[in-house]
């Protein structure tokens, strides 16, 4: 649903690009485009809350937000924070990844800088659910920098060194360093050899990857009450959130995997 919203006021002009995106989106992905236009509304109200102007445009930023909850009621990424949490960080990697490693394989286009430019809004995006974690940090701003780098060689002429630079061009560029090769959600590291160079998991066989010792479920005895914490609960709910994208693209090896890390969550509080 494209929304309809008055001109964004001279003030809040910050937030056009987050408004952007989520107008890319819309049809394609609604919890990408409901989350850009939260984010835009959180930082509008830290910008200029009083002004006549924004205050109309983000009443009606929000009125929209609330209708599209509406329009949305079976999207879980939508009305359940952790799985809206999971979604847009695998968003965001995915299009990470995927400008990563055409830019590493000195393959440079619009396609690239614009992946790499959205991954950094979609990773500012991340905020709206509390502090990234440090390597969330480091992957937006390499993401942003990668993207005004390769935009300006285009612009110019000029022919884009491929992945990060060395430490003299770092200073010499004012480039932040690389992160390491495995851009991967932080609790699903197991599966880094099959996304490390693809935007998004590659099919693999049954026995590419070794899952983790099946929990068996004879001898499962419930947790003593109170034992488990609401970060396990929020870790657990992220594996599943991985496993069934590991479904979509049919790794059976890494959704068995992220299945197994829940259940030991929920049945032993460790991970």
């Amino acid at each position: 649903m494209a929304a309809k919203l008055p001109p964004v006021p001279p003030t809040l002009r910050s937030v056009q690009h987050y408004l952007k995106t989520a107008t890319e989106h819309d049809g394609r992905d609604a919890a990408v485009s409901y989350y850009c236009r939260l984010y835009a509304v959180q930082k509008s109200l830290q910008i200029d809350k009083k002004s006549p102007d924004a205050v109309k445009f983000i009443t009606t930023l929000m009125d929209h937000l609330e209708q599209a909850k509406k329009q949305n009621a079976d999207n879980e990424a939508i009305h359940t924070e952790t799985i809206g949490h999971a979604h847009i960080e695998q968003y965001a990697l995915k299009l990470f990844l995927y400008a990563d490693n055409e830019d590493r394989s000195s393959r440079f286009g619009k396609n690239v800088v614009k992946s790499f430019y959205t991954a950094g809004m979609l990773f500012d995006v991340l905020e709206t659910f509390g502090e990234l974690n440090d390597d969330i940090e480091k992957n937006r701003k390499y993401a942003k920098w990668k993207a005004t780098y390769i935009h300006k060689c285009i612009k110019e002429g000029l022919q884009p060194q491929p992945g990060p630079l060395d430490e003299e061009e770092q200073e010499l560029h004012g480039a932040p360093s690389a992160p390491t090769s495995s851009y991967i959600p932080p609790d699903d590291r197991s599966s880094q050899s099959a996304t490390a160079a693809a935007p998004t998991p590659t099919p693999r066989t049954a026995n590419s990857v070794a899952p983790t010792q099946p929990v068996e479920y004879t001898q499962w005895v419930p947790p003593s009450s109170g034992s488990l914490k609401p970060s396990d609960f929020e870790k657990a709910t992220k594996q599943c959130k991985h496993a069934i994208s590991a479904m979509q693209y049919e790794d059976s090896a890494t959704a068995v995997e992220c299945l197994n890390k829940a259940l030991r969550l929920l049945t032993t509080g460790k991970e």
